[in-house]
Order: C-alpha cells, then sequence, then structure tokens
C-alpha cells in the first residue's frame, strides 16, 4: 500500500529542502564576510623593505604605532632590507592577501629597483594592490657649513665657477640621492663629480666630515644634522607651492618647474578583498589626522598625504617616468 505526500506537503517539503540548500551554498559566503567584517583579529605585519633608521623606516614606525591604536591591533614592523628595498618587496609579494602583511612601499623601491636592476621580478602595477599613499618626502640639498654659499643660486654658481669640480655625495649608484642630483644638475645647467657611498647615512656624513660638498637627500637623513649646525640647509625639492619645511625655499624658485619628491605608501600582494583594503585606507587617513603623528611627520619633513588607491596608482605612474627621464639622464645602465 503505497503513502502519497499531499500536493500542500509536498510543496511545503520542496521548499524546506531548496532553503536549506541555498543556507548550506551560503554558509562559507557568509563566513568570509564575516572574517573580513572582523577585520584585524590579529597583529599585523609591516614589512619595510629597508634598513631600521632609514627614511622609509622612520616614517613607517610612526604610522605603524598610530596605525595600531587605530585599528586596536599591534602592526610588527619587519625589516628586510636589501638590493635597493627588492628583497623586502618580494616578500611582502610572497604573503597571503588577507590584509595581514602590508607593504610599506617607496620611491625607491617601486619606481626605482624594477628600472635599475634586472634581476626583479616584481612588477609594481601587476603584483600588488594599492592601498593609499600615506606621505610626500622632499629632498633637501645641504651643504657643508665651510662651503660659501648660503642658497640654491649661490650652490650652482659657485659649482659653475669651479668648473664641475665640486663632488656631491650619494646614497649609491641609482639611489634616490644620486637621481635627485643628476636630475637637479641638469636642471640647473651645472656639474658636480658624483662620489657615491653604500647608503644614505654614508653620503650625508662624508659631507658633514667635508669630503664631499653637497648632497640632495631625504629630509630625514639631514634635518637633524640641520638643526645642530653640522649642515647648512639650501631648500626643498618638493614644488613652489609646498612648504613642507616652513620658509625654507623650493629649489623650483631658482630652477623653474625642478621637482623631485620621495613618496611613501601602503601596498598589498594582489588580491586583497576590496572590504579589507577599504579598512585599512580609512585607518591610515584617520592615523595621519592624529597630531602625534603629524608632529612627527613634520619633524622629519614628511607631509601627510592620505589618498585613494586610484591616486596612489596614478602618482607612482608619473614617478616612474620622472625616474626614467632622471636614469636616462645619469647614463645608468640596468644591472
Amino acid at each position: 500500500m503505497s503513502h502519497r505526500t499531499p500536493e500542500p506537503c509536498r510543496r511545503r517539503f520542496i521548499c524546506s529542502a531548496t532553503s536549506a540548500a541555498v543556507v548550506a551554498a551560503l554558509l562559507p559566503l557568509a563566513g568570509r564576510v564575516q572574517a573580513q567584517a572582523a577585520f584585524p583579529s590579529r597583529p599585523i605585519k609591516l614589512v619595510v623593505p629597508n634598513a631600521a633608521g632609514s627614511s622609509v623606516d622612520t616614517i613607517g614606525r610612526v604610522a605603524a604605532n598610530q596605525l595600531a591604536a587605530t585599528l586596536h591591533q599591534p602592526l610588527v614592523v619587519d625589516n628586510r632590507a636589501g638590493a635597493a628595498g627588492a628583497i623586502g618587496v618580494e616578500v611582502a609579494r610572497a604573503a597571503a592577501a588577507d590584509g595581514y602583511t602590508v607593504l610599506v612601499a617607496s620611491s625607491s623601491s617601486m619606481s626605482v629597483a624594477p628600472l635599475l636592476q634586472k634581476a626583479v621580478n616584481y612588477d609594481p602595477m601587476r603584483d600588488f594592490d594599492f592601498i593609499s599613499l600615506m606621505a610626500l618626502l622632499p629632498n633637501v640639498l645641504v651643504c657643508h657649513p665651510a662651503l660659501p654659499v648660503r642658497s640654491a643660486a649661490e650652490l650652482i654658481a659657485f659649482a659653475k665657477s669651479r668648473g664641475g669640480k665640486t663632488n656631491m655625495a650619494s646614497a649609491g649608484v641609482g639611489s634616490v640621492s644620486h637621481l635627485a642630483g643628476v636630475a637637479f644638475q641638469s636642471a640647473g645647467n651645472f656639474e658636480s663629480l658624483h662620489v657615491p657611498y653604500k647608503g644614505g647615512s654614508q653620503g650625508v656624513a662624508s659631507v658633514v666630515a667635508g669630503e664631499t660638498d653637497w648632497v640632495l637627500t631625504p629630509a630625514p637623513a639631514a634635518l637633524g644634522l640641520v638643526s645642530t649646525g653640522r649642515l647648512r640647509l639650501l631648500g626643498h625639492s618638493m614644488g613652489r607651492e609646498a612648504h613642507p619645511l616652513g620658509s625654507v625655499p623650493s629649489l623650483a624658485e631658482t630652477v623653474p618647474g625642478f621637482e623631485f619628491a620621495s613618496w611613501i605608501g601602503l601596498m598589498a600582494p594582489k588580491g586583497l578583498p576590496a572590504a579589507i583594503a577599504e579598512t585599512m585606507r580609512l585607518a591610515l587617513a584617520t592615523a595621519l589626522q592624529q597630531p602625534g603623528l603629524r608632529e612627527a611627520f613634520e619633524t622629519n619633513g614628511a607631509v601627510p598625504t592620505p589618498s585613494t588607491p586610484q591616486e596612489f596608482r596614478s602618482y607612482l605612474v608619473r614617478d616612474i617616468d620622472i625616474n626614467r627621464k632622471a636614469i636616462l639622464a645619469a647614463g645608468i645602465k640596468p644591472e
């Protein structure tokens, strides 16, 4: 004897079964959404592809401290220096795209290294997601206090009078200070002998010691020495409208159109969920408004610069073009 389920009951059963299947299918998605909504639920690794004490490291640590307070999770700085930042960038690229590994990117690692190092395998535009710019850093033109110049114009005139026998220090061939210095010479129509050192601190120290005459270096590397009178500050490399150092003049006032700023920003391995990227962007924007962070940035000559991912991407495209032109002017070949 067969038992036929009444039609209304069958319909209810089918509907219940269908609903159960839909719920089961949605459970993994709900879990992912909940996980993203809870971000961050554990410490975040901040990969800094530069040595401790460098400009990028200094600004990165200042931001990390404030971001930790904003996100309510520790940010652990992981210094992976070497190969002009390429080593640390590769570490970040290989990490999971879950927001728990973030790269403190800079002009040296993302604009310069891919242009000058044949061994670099990453593409900054293809292999990373952009979160936000963090800061713009002026390069500062400094000289030994005994040099008979007190402005950028006087330095150019002095170098011309010496027939190219003045010396320009740098952090090494292809470094930001090298490219900025070459670009400044080209724009100012003068020459100085390039003396490369193994790192920014050594290059700046050579000017302090009087071994070289001048250097155009990221601001954090020199401002402390300026404040103690061991270096003389002649100008900064941001545009005429920018005033990162108060009354200190822009080099563009002497050499119209000259601009060669460095930058620092947050990037993540490709595939970062949009919700997590937005959480990080908003947290950084909030952190950059805090008085303590702004004061620390100001001390190092850094200009807080929050941005959208697209603004960051566009800025990098322009920066790569500027550095490519400087490399051509310097006659540097990729190695």
